[in-house]
């Protein structure tokens, strides 16, 4: 590390300058704070977002470069299309936010714990409630089977987890969440960082001044109509 890490204060709306965060790890920007309404949506509004292992003092991150969807761009795969057609999954919105937070939490055999602690549910939860975090559920009869959740600001969607329980479960939550994002005007997700699976359903890196370039102009603009779809 090349400087100490910046400390947060006590106001919400204070965050150190994205060229302040470090290459490695990549993207971390600050530590400490909390996890209130105010701060959060500060944070998303800015482009960065907490990441931090049970235990430790809340990390923050804005990594580059950064790894974005363009709903409107977004095109299932073949088989991701035909299983669509099938209509085998029935997908909802927002009925069981809580509950879409736990599975993703639930350990995983490629990983070895969560960074989705109990304080981060509650917070989310909360905004949840005041309907800026939005659940996609994927249903099989009555089990729910897959699904994600993410933050939305103006026409940005800030994807943070998904899990599956049942194949394609989660593909299916995700290539419906891209549909209606389109619909209602969204410009962009946000991915965060690489991975495999985000690289299959479309997920590109772009630099992290572009990304905050487009959120800038993207977050201050109204989507058409309300969150609900399913």
């Amino acid at each position: 590390m090349s400087h100490p890490i910046h400390w947060l204060t006590d106001d919400p709306h204070v965050f150190p300058h994205h060229d302040y965060a470090f290459h490695e790890p990549n993207g971390l920007l600050a530590a400490g704070g909390d996890l209130t309404i105010e701060r959060l949506l500060s944070a998303y509004s800015l482009g960065i977002f907490p990441w931090y292992s049970e235990g430790e003092p809340i990390l923050w991150w804005s990594p580059d470069p950064r790894s974005v969807i363009y709903p409107q761009k977004f095109k299932p795969s073949r088989s991701l299309a035909k299983l669509l057609r099938k209509g085998q999954f029935r997908v909802t919105s927002d009925t069981c936010f809580s509950q879409v937070m736990r599975e993703c939490a639930a350990p995983r055999d490629d990983q070895g714990g969560t960074w989705i602690n109990q304080d981060m549910i509650h917070s989310y939860s909360e905004l949840n409630k005041m309907g800026f975090a939005h659940s996609v559920e994927c249903w099989l009869g009555d089990e729910l089977v897959g699904g994600l959740y993410g933050i939305a600001i103006g026409c940005a969607f800030f994807g943070e987890s998904m899990f599956s329980r049942q194949s394609n479960a989660s593909k299916i939550a995700f290539a419906t969440l891209c549909e209606n994002l389109s619909a209602h005007g969204f410009e962009i997700i946000d991915c965060q960082v690489h991975n495999s699976h985000l690289e299959s359903l479309g997920a590109q890196e772009i630099p992290r001044d572009d990304f905050l370039s487009t959120l800038e102009h993207v977050t201050q603009k109204q989507p058409t109509g309300v969150w609900n779809f399913g």
